[in-house]
């Protein structure tokens, strides 16, 4: 079984215990958790425990607002029909020839949008607070923690030389929102296990790559109903999260025509909880993901293997080139030296090596320019 640190869980296990004598309402998991607004289920081995999903404040908070949980998603990016059967299928290279993870080259110049960051003292960037490991709230600190925090503050360090309250600010976002606030400039940028793809590279700029990930399955370890991407997916319930790349997948090509019936929600962990409330016999979601959650509630297991390639990047507004070209300056730095000792802290028991048993690497970047 994938682990995250049983002692870790066991501390935040006993926090939320203490919460709930101290006077908290009993946490519970109700059948319309998966869809309400405040409702986000964050299981501990044996069972779930909802917590109510809370947007920070423009100051960097913690006072709750509710999540949107629109369905229709800009920007979803096409997926070309793939045999089920076959290997991880690599992403197809973009209308202008280019692979959709080449970005440009880094820079530390300060252009127009670094310097209004700058001038403003603060980075906005859109993070998850529902996906273990990656971007969650620790219910024993009611900090918000992961990998992809990491790298915001690495960002905030170098744009703002700070990463505090002051410095940076995480508004949490749905995942069929994270195009939607960048264009309308709600956030600076996003960092939120978002795939580089063709589709979206339209709408907006990303990073190089500083992760790579795949569509894999999670199910439940006894008498899962769904095996693999093949006959037995038809007429069971699949769930993914709206606006994902599990999404364009299962509604593309013969991926479609395994005949799956959809659940679609909010976020990925949402996915989780239906499947602990019998609402879905199995989740399509990014293999890191997946992990996240096989280590949050052991009932579950990912299966099989991944079948897609898809590279994560920090996305940004389309008009912001200077902002990306710095952002990818902190990679070069954040690949040297921080991005192994946040893959150990917070990936490494449950995603491991390489497949020939070596040492995790980030991806190398590419670029067009």
């Amino acid at each position: 079984m994938r682990g995250s640190g049983p002692g870790r869980i066991r501390r935040i296990a006993v926090a939320l215990r203490r919460g709930c004598r101290a006077g908290a309402a009993r946490a519970r998991v109700l059948r319309t958790a998966a869809a309400s607004d405040a409702g986000r289920a964050l299981a501990l081995g044996a069972g779930a425990v909802v917590l109510a999903s809370a947007a920070l404040s423009a100051d960097g908070g913690g006072s709750p607002e509710g999540e949107t949980a629109a369905r229709a998603a800009e920007g979803r990016g096409a997926v070309a029909a793939a045999a089920p059967a076959a290997g991880p299928r690599q992403p197809a290279p973009c209308d202008d020839g280019e692979r959709a993870a080449a970005s440009l080259r880094p820079s530390g110049a300060d252009g127009t949008a670094v310097k209004r960051i700058k001038k403003r003292g603060k980075l906005v960037v859109g993070v998850d607070q529902n996906s273990y490991l990656w971007g969650y709230r620790d219910p024993a600190t009611g900090d918000i923690e992961g990998f992809d925090i990491d790298l915001a503050r690495a960002i905030a360090r170098d744009l703002v030389d700070g990463d505090g309250p002051g410095k940076l600010t995480f508004r949490t976002i749905p995942t069929d929102q994270r195009i939607p606030a960048l264009r309308k400039r709600d956030v600076d940028m996003v960092v939120r296990t978002m795939t580089i793809t063709c589709e979206r590279s339209r709408e907006v700029a990303f990073s190089t790559a500083y992760f790579e990930a795949g569509q894999q399955l999670l199910a439940p370890k006894k008498g899962a109903r769904v095996k693999g991407f093949d006959s037995s997916m038809r007429g069971k319930r699949v769930c993914y999260a709206a606006g994902s790349t599990a999404e364009e997948l299962m509604t593309s090509g013969r991926y479609q025509k395994l005949g799956a019936r959809p659940v679609v929600v909010a976020n990925q962990l949402d996915c989780l909880v239906r499947m602990q409330l019998g609402e879905a016999d199995a989740t399509v979601t990014d293999s890191a993901l997946g992990a996240g959650q096989a280590a949050q509630d052991s009932s579950v297991e990912l299966i099989g293997e991944p079948v897609t390639e898809e590279p994560y990047g920090v996305a940004m507004n389309l008009r912001d080139e200077d902002l990306v070209r710095r952002v990818n300056r902190v990679l070069d730095t954040f690949r040297a030296g921080q991005w192994s000792r946040s893959y150990g802290k917070w990936l490494k028991d449950g995603l491991g090596g390489t497949k020939d048993g070596g040492k995790a690497k980030p991806p190398k970047p590419l670029y067009r320019d």
